[in-house]
Formats: C-alpha cells, structure tokens, sequence
C-alpha cells in the first residue's frame, strides 16, 4: 500500500528561471515520509524519547521534467523492501499523469548515539502492511 501527499509549489520554491530548485525536491519527499509515518499511527517523537532516530542512508535522486510555480503536485510513496534496520522505498512526485522526479531512498534505524538499531516490531508490522505495492492512493 502506497500513501500520497500533496504539495502545491509556492514561490520560494522556484529559482530564478521561474522552475522549482533541485534541492526542494528532496523536502517535498522528506515531508511525505514524515506524514506517512505519522499516518501509520507511528508517533515519531515516542520513538525519539526511547532513544531511536530515523536517517536517510542514501538517496538516488532523477530529475526528470521541471515543475513551476502554483504547480499542484503529488508524492507518492511505496515501501519496496524491508530489513531489520533498513527500509528502502520509492518516492516519485507526479504532476497529474507525468511523472516529475523519482528517487530510491533508504533509510536506516539508528540510537541517538547514532548506533545502528532494531526496528521496533510494532514499527516494522506497520510497514510491512502492503510492502511493495503500487497503488499510491492514500
């Protein structure tokens, strides 16, 4: 099961050729994942106060048609793979039917020592609900 989260491009989202800077990208993800999360009913400060952080390892990132100003624009996100401390999955952003940007993302559970740790199993039941599916409709 895939979730969906809007974005609307604002004006300090664009660089001076009027299109969104690159780097933004990687913030309209970033809050996909953060209301995901949150829509999975996983309080990400509970799991902060036990010690445990969420980072992203790495990203593959393509861009591949620009979006503009006022643009009205879609995240998707699918859990592609699971381990005992990583999850990889794929965020695209859409613009109706065309596809602006794509990115593999992996992120790995950490201590807040930055120790590599467990995914709790009430976290990891959560996303392994739907694991690769991709219908995106939240």
């Amino acid at each position: 099961m895939g979730h969906g989260f809007a974005v609307r491009v604002y004006y300090e989202d664009t660089d001076l050729a009027g299109i969104v800077y690159y780097a933004n990208y990687l913030k309209f993800i970033e809050r996909a994942r953060t209301e995901w999360v949150r829509g999975l009913g996983i309080d990400q400060r509970a799991l902060k106060a036990a010690g445990l952080v969420f980072a992203v390892r790495r990203i593959e990132a393509d861009y591949l048609r620009p979006a503009r100003f006022d643009d009205e624009l879609l995240v998707r996100t699918v859990v592609q793979s699971l381990t005992g401390v990583r999850i990889g999955m794929q965020q695209d952003v859409w613009r109706g039917e065309e596809r602006l940007f794509a990115a593999q993302v992996v992120l790995v559970c950490l201590t807040d020592g930055g120790q590599p740790a467990r995914l709790p199993a009430a976290l990891r039941q959560a996303l392994t609900v739907g694991l690769g599916e991709t219908d995106a409709a939240d």
